[in-house]
């Protein structure tokens, strides 16, 4: 369906500190895919990168974590941040079309990803990776990355690796696809709430 011309700026910027991380990050939903990333995590910059590229979203995102402890409150607060500048730039939700879907190879993997912008969080997370880490990113922290996204977004979201050996292309697949689902998902494709309720 194609994109309706709507002239407000959906765009955000949030910045949270704790004794953990002190993160900062920008984004706008009507971007064309420009991203500036700095976790501190250098393979989750390779996902949020691509992330950005193929929802055009642009995105900045700046962290200072405690990464010598490991990995996990960075990824957990970044995921945090996220997710509540998507839900603000997403502004009344007005027009958008509120679901979106994708399914997405990579090599020898398959990994889809389906999601609502609906109000709810839930996070259903279905896949199994061979190595524990990646560049200091711990694969058990791909789930928990989606799992704190959808609690801020106030979003269900749903992936799921079909097929798959290489855990880069299985997590490199999940990223896209959710990048995919997103964009279609804050689309503008009418003027109304997308919901009988009349609110999201």
């Amino acid at each position: 369906m194609p994109q309706k011309k709507d002239n407000r700026v959906r765009s955000a910027k949030v910045q949270r500190k704790t004794s953990e991380t002190e993160i900062f990050i920008e984004l706008n939903l009507d971007g064309s895919g420009r991203h500036s990333i700095d976790s501190g995590v250098v393979f989750l910059d390779h996902m949020l990168a691509n992330f950005s590229k193929h929802s055009g979203i642009d995105l900045t995102v700046r962290c200072k974590g405690d990464t010598e402890i490991d990995d996990h409150h960075s990824v957990e607060d970044i995921a945090l941040v996220m997710g509540t500048a998507i839900l603000d730039a997403l502004k009344d939700k007005k027009g958008i079309q509120r679901y979106g879907w994708a399914l997405i190879p990579m090599d020898e993997a398959l990994a889809r990803c389906a999601l609502d912008l609906g109000g709810r969080s839930f996070c259903v997370f279905k896949a199994s990776f061979s190595r524990s880490d990646i560049n200091g990113f711990s694969t058990e922290m791909v789930e928990h990355f989606f799992v704190s996204l959808s609690r801020t977004l106030q979003a269900n979201i749903q992936l799921r690796v079909i097929e798959g050996n290489n855990t880069h292309h299985k997590i490199e697949a999940l990223f896209k696809a959710f990048a995919y689902a997103m964009k279609q998902a804050v689309s503008i494709t009418s003027t109304a709430i997308p919901s009988t309720k009349g609110t999201l």
